[in-house]
């Protein structure tokens, strides 16, 4: 048997042997499975980068006064970490995760645009550079806040013109990756596998790319109006000519806020995957299921003005957006239900991929009551700008997002190296991220309660203690991330071999083919009862 599955191997390659090797063979690659390989190792290094970034922020705030940096450059550190982990960590991580199962998941050879997947990816690399390099110019990395709000965008030097300049490419990478997985997913499943029969993980896909399609150019269009700003004498959001700061932040959180969606829907599609599995019970209300992540998708469009409700809105407007806020927590409640109703009564057992869908189920739960609570517009106004605001995103994207990449990585590894992780280091990796997440996170709702302004490198005397206990977690934080990346290599090297499918009760049909998947996913496409 095994000499005749490596003879069909080698005639696989046979038919195009001029492949290149090397170097050339990851750049020039058009495979699904090699460009999301690319982009998961893209996405942890910028993960890295944006973590020593943190870093410097809760090294300044370790204690009050001015230790380390200028404030100029701690606005640098605070604006750059979250550009780096939303544009160039969250989002390829999950875009890295759509191109390797996807194809696998709904029985397609490929990405239906393959050429276009290599460009899409190879776009970030230069991109990610532009952003670091902004560090190096004269006045330094952007530092208006990750969302560039006018005024401090039209003034400053030209770091914020190479930030521009980044996002536009970054913008572009999504649009063409998004409508590769649109296509992919409506033209390339397999016979049988009707919309309603899809994986929870593609439908969540489908939604999010349809998301990015809409709100990408929103973004463009905002930042090439900042750009037109500072070197082509329009007056957009320059209150002396005629223009409006404000209109900035709504064009801005138009995108904004379905952007914020974008990177937890594939996590909610991850989770989908990894909790049915280790319970061993199909998933409990697929169709609803997918009813709340696409109502989640329309209503993420209506709400974006929740993030200005100091910025003299009417009332009437404040009343809208903070009851279209609450509405939405009504599909994702439906969807946290869902998931427990899965575990009820299941055969359950915690390995990794399961430990971190729990801990996402609980934390994320928790950012979202948070969330809830910011959307009261009365209490908003009291919390808006303070570290409150910091410890709800915080829940929702570490998290929500990186919990569920880490429950994903996981889960899927056997599949994509063909060995087992290390189990006891997973579970290592896990206690000490859930532990410190806590200890870093939670003490910033104190702190924002009373008071304490976000994006600031100095703060009063009464905030100390608890600025101390956040900035001892974040380093535990940090440094715990170094067992994830040994137990990838490990994995990635050698280790047990993995069955076709190690897990139980996972029933799509990526766990079908051998592990690791072979090169070329499903040639003749199976077909789906």
């Amino acid at each position: 048997m095994e000499a005749a599955h490596t003879h069909d191997h080698a005639h696989g390659h046979d038919d195009h042997a001029h492949h290149p090797t090397g170097l050339m063979r990851w750049i020039t690659t058009t495979n699904h499975k090699d460009i999301g390989t690319l982009y998961l190792i893209f996405s942890l290094t910028m993960f890295f980068v944006g973590g020593l970034l943190a870093f410097g922020i809760r090294a300044e705030l370790f204690q009050p006064g001015l230790q380390f940096w200028e404030p100029e450059f701690f606005n640098q550190l605070t604006t750059m970490h979250g550009l780096i982990m939303v544009f160039g960590a969250i989002m390829p991580a999950f875009v890295g995760f759509a191109n390797w199962q996807i194809p696998m998941m709904i029985g397609a050879p490929d990405m239906a645009f393959a050429r276009m997947n290599n460009w899409s990816f190879w776009l970030l690399p230069p991109a990610a550079l532009l952003l670091v390099a902004s560090f190096f110019v004269p006045g330094g990395a952007p530092a208006a806040g990750w969302t560039i709000y006018a005024p401090l965008s039209t003034q400053m030097g030209p770091g914020m013109d190479l930030g521009i300049f980044a996002l536009h490419i970054m913008g572009a990478s999504s649009i063409m990756g998004s409508i590769n997985i649109v296509t992919t997913i409506l033209n390339m499943r397999a016979p049988g596998m009707t919309l309603m029969k899809m994986p929870l993980f593609v439908w969540t896909w489908l939604i999010t790319a349809y998301l990015l399609i809409a709100v990408m150019p929103v973004l463009a269009g905002a930042i090439t109006m900042v750009l037109t700003d500072r070197h082509f004498g329009t007056n957009f959001f320059n209150a002396t000519g005629g223009g409006d700061p404000v209109m900035f932040q709504h064009i801005f959180w138009f995108f904004g806020h379905p952007e914020v969606y974008i990177m937890i829907l594939p996590a909610f599609g991850i989770v989908s995957q990894v909790i049915p599995a280790f319970a061993r019970k199909p998933l409990f209300g697929y169709a609803s299921m997918v009813y709340a992540t696409s109502s989640i998708a329309i209503l993420s469009f209506i709400v974006w003005a929740h993030h200005m409700f100091t910025t003299g809105m009417p009332a009437a407007g404040q009343l809208f957006f903070m009851f279209a806020t609450m509405l939405i927590a009504v599909p994702t409640g439906v969807k946290v239900f869902n998931w427990i109703a899965t575990m009820w009564k299941g055969s359950m057992t915690f390995e990794t991929p399961m430990l971190f869908a729990c801990g996402f189920l609980f934390v994320f739960s928790m950012g979202g009551f948070t969330g809830l609570v910011c959307a009261i517009t009365p209490i908003d106004i009291q919390l808006q700008d303070t570290y409150y605001v910091v410890a709800h995103f915080h829940y929702v994207l570490v998290a929500g997002s990186l919990f569920a990449i880490f429950s994903g990585t996981y889960f899927w590894l056997p599949k994509w190296t063909g060995h087992m992780y290390d189990e006891s280091l997973g579970k290592w990796h896990f206690w000490l991220s859930i532990v410190f997440f806590n200890i870093t996170f939670f003490p910033m709702h104190f702190l924002g309660l009373a008071g304490m302004p976000r994006r600031v490198p100095d703060y009063a005397m009464q905030f100390a203690d608890f600025n101390m206990i956040a900035s001892i977690g974040a380093l535990g934080f940090g440094l715990s991330q170094l067992l994830f990346v040994i137990g990838v290599i490990k994995c990635a090297r050698g280790g047990a071999k993995a069955p076709a499918n190690p897990w139980e009760g996972a029933d799509t049909l990526e766990w079908t083919l051998p592990s690791p998947a072979p090169y070329h996913s499903f040639e003749t496409p199976p077909v789906v009862k």
